[in-house]
């Protein structure tokens, strides 16, 4: 019902984001993290994804994942960019299931672990993620029969355990 505006939609994020509005955070974070409405700027990025990240946001943890693990805006942090990959991925953020993925299956701050990168992989692919569908074959080339039925049945417990894990 409006002109796009992208200084204007910067200036009702922040007053939202200034209130506590997740939302309103993570939706800031993108714009300075694409320089939209603002100059480019991935510390002011991270700081926007970090506050909608404490308060749940999923694809504000599964961003600001993607932050430590490109060293955009903070130090590269492989064990942080996991940790935040794991929060995203566990309410069934496939863009986090999918990145959570190429952590175990490279063995970066994470241990290198190819059942566990298959079941993630496998789970992102079922939430429709694309780059999961890619992929979730490249491991599976790298594992035994045995290994690959070994990761779908733990692909299975995990979403016994945490339903979540299936996006809506």
């Amino acid at each position: 019902g409006v002109v796009e505006n992208k200084k204007e939609a910067v200036k009702w994020y922040r007053k939202a984001a200034g209130q506590g509005f997740a939302l309103a955070q993570f939706g800031l974070g993108n714009m300075y993290s694409k320089g939209e409405g603002v100059t480019e700027d991935d510390k002011a990025a991270v700081k926007w994804y970090t506050l909608a990240a404490f308060q749940g946001n999923a694809q504000a943890q599964s961003n600001l994942g993607l932050m430590y693990d490109n060293g955009e805006g903070v130090l590269e942090d492989n064990k942080e960019a996991a940790k935040w990959f794991r929060k995203a991925a566990e309410q069934g953020n496939a863009d986090g299931q999918n990145n959570l993925g190429f952590m175990y299956a490279n063995g970066q701050g994470v241990e290198q672990n190819y059942v566990t990168a298959y079941a993630w992989f496998n789970i992102a692919t079922t939430n429709g993620n694309q780059n999961a569908k890619i992929g979730l074959p490249q491991v599976a080339n790298k594992m035994t029969p045995d290994q690959i039925a070994k990761a779908e049945e733990l692909a299975k417990e995990m979403i016994k355990k945490n339903p979540k894990l299936l996006s809506k």
